[in-house]
């Protein structure tokens, strides 16, 4: 794939899931601009791919906050001068039982994980609309915004909420040749699901590695999944093989979900 001049923006791109996803569109030719609430993780991420700012830069953005997205945005474009593809994979997974949620989880969790997508189809369609173009806007849900997983209240739930986001702003933005998809990931080896295996071990007062056990022994494939499985699919969303797909959820979970 090339996809030389095209800009992309990945947020929550400084570990884990969505550096692999910028690293991986880097690679397919894109410039890419870095976006992360963590601005030190962001700049050296972007460093790690290239110390040319004119292929890829670091923005630090809450994105919970509209105006920190569409700043976010706005700085894309005057750097790049154009924007493409929107990444939208910032999210927050914590362990949140029914009877433990506070207001105050509510909002963190629902502030990333659905503002952020909101926001960020927001921001990524004034840009479409302004440089007079359509694009690809790619949404991160779950295999848990697939089916309700245990313990996941705040998450699963807020994952189901943006399976529904992408549908309808894929019907409303369509005549714009725009596609909105989104792709949802399963047991990925990664820092935040770490914090949950270790954290599901801990509370049934057992080693890590049942914790771990307790989702892969869910998987078809039998393994974890690695960012780079996730980052293929990101990948095709983001390029030419999928303009005439929209609307839709991609599972990546290794065979848990079957939908």
């Amino acid at each position: 794939m090339n996809e030389q001049n095209k800009v992309a923006v990945v947020t929550g791109g400084a570990q884990g899931i969505g550096y692999q996803i910028a690293k991986r569109l880097f690679s397919d030719g894109f410039k890419l601009a870095i976006v992360d609430f963590n601005g030190e993780g962001a700049n050296q991420a972007a460093h790690a791919l290239s110390q040319d700012d004119s292929k890829v830069i670091a923005i630090k953005a809450d994105v919970s906050n509209r105006d920190d997205v569409f700043n976010a945005m706005n700085q894309t474009v005057e750097h790049f001068g154009d924007l493409h593809v929107l990444v939208s994979n910032a999210g927050l997974g914590p362990m949140t039982p029914i009877d433990s949620i506070t207001p105050e989880d509510f909002d963190k969790v629902y502030g990333v994980n659905v503002k952020g997508v909101l926001w960020g189809i927001q921001a990524a369609h004034a840009q479409f609309k302004q440089l007079g173009h359509g694009g690809k806007i790619i949404n991160a849900t779950s295999q848990a915004g697939v089916e309700g997983n245990a313990g996941l209240s705040l998450y699963s739930s807020s994952k189901f909420a943006v399976r529904g986001l992408t549908q309808v702003a894929a019907r409303d933005l369509a005549n714009e040749s725009i596609t909105v998809n989104a792709y949802a990931p399963g047991i990925v080896h990664t820092p935040m699901m770490e914090g949950i295996a270790k954290k599901t071990a801990e509370e049934a007062g057992q080693p890590e590695s049942w914790g771990w056990k307790q989702f892969t022994d869910q998987i078809a494939l039998g393994k974890l999944s690695q960012p780079e499985d996730v980052s293929n699919v990101v990948s095709f969303l983001a390029g030419k093989d999928s303009d005439y797909i929209t609307g839709q959820t991609i599972i990546v979970d290794g065979g848990m979900r079957f939908h």
